[in-house]
């Protein structure tokens, strides 16, 4: 596997690539996001803010044209060259367990983003409390929070459950080469952290019962081995949906524009489509890993497309 020095220039590589903030691009205030309970049945749910991402419009949606950007975002106050998405850490209490679903970017990605340490501390909690990690898929700003700043592993005492397909594809001899070189620095992220949590690792399959009430849903094409969550609480019902559902306005309301950011964008396409028909039909509560904090509420079927109402 690549060592620390490789691995250093691929953080500096990614720092200084159209996926993170360039040096004329100033960070900000950072943003004053307090954590969100909800109650499942038993179920405790609270969403703690990891910060937010800058991405840069033509990789998030690179086959639209400034025109079609314009007339979606511009009625809802978005900016048209650059999107701020919030980073939203789902944290599942249930009896003796405590569980998080992703660990957010940690110290070396994006400079807007990394706080998940901090919003934890503010409620009392320390890594080793941390009884179980499950993971949706393992970018960045989902996985590489599992390092601290001295790549040393945090929640250590923690069972770290991962998707097969996640392991398998991320793991593959072949996947740094076939990778485009903007996301090389990706693979060799995520190898590094992979390896790092090996010995406390167990494989989630499409419908498992990974913990109890929460049910393992298969949302492939953001990544190869995407996976959401159903958490089951008596009759309500809470889903953990990752990046499968990306943006609340152009997921919503153009689900079947392509996103830049789904390495498989036709089955990243008909997932969400699908996910949008469910979620309306249903009624179920979702979180949003990239929806504005704190990321919760339900989906409407709308005139245009569906509509995330929040709450």
């Amino acid at each position: 596997m690549p060592g620390s020095k490789h691995l250093d220039m691929t953080r500096r590589d990614i720092l200084l690539s159209g996926l993170a903030l360039s040096a004329t691009v100033a960070a900000g205030p950072a943003r004053a996001l307090a954590e969100a309970n909800l109650t499942v049945g038993d179920h405790e749910i609270t969403v703690f803010s990891d910060g937010h991402l800058s991405l840069p419009m033509d990789f998030v949606l690179p086959e639209q044209s400034a025109e079609e950007i314009s007339a979606l975002l511009t009625p809802h106050g978005m900016a048209t060259n650059m999107l701020t998405p919030d980073c939203n850490i789902t944290l599942l209490r249930s009896g003796d367990r405590l569980v998080l679903f992703d660990v957010g970017a940690g110290p070396n990605f994006q400079p807007g983003a990394g706080e998940l340490l901090t919003r934890l501390e503010g409620a009392g909690i320390d890594p080793s409390d941390i009884t179980d990690v499950i993971l949706t898929h393992a970018h960045p700003d989902h996985l590489w929070g599992i390092l601290d700043d001295f790549d040393d592993l945090l929640y250590a005492q923690a069972s770290i459950h991962v998707p097969q397909g996640e392991w398998d594809f991320w793991r593959a001899e072949d996947t740094l080469a076939k990778m485009p070189d903007a996301r090389k620095s990706f693979v060799v992220g995520a190898q590094t952290r992979l390896d790092a949590i090996e010995d406390q690792v167990s494989m989630i399959l499409p419908g498992d019962e990974v913990l109890p009430g929460v049910e393992a849903v298969p949302t492939h094409g953001h990544t190869p081995g995407h996976m959401s969550y159903m958490i089951h609480g008596g009759s309500e019902s809470v889903f953990v949906v990752g990046d499968a559902i990306s943006n609340a306005v152009i997921s919503f309301e153009k689900p079947e524009w392509a996103s830049g950011t789904d390495q498989d964008r036709d089955q990243g396409i008909a997932t969400r489509k699908m996910l949008l028909d469910r979620l309306a039909l249903d009624q179920s509560r979702v979180i949003g890993f990239h929806f504005p904090h704190p990321g919760k509420g339900r989906v409407e079927k709308a005139s245009r497309g569906y509509r995330f109402v929040t709450g």
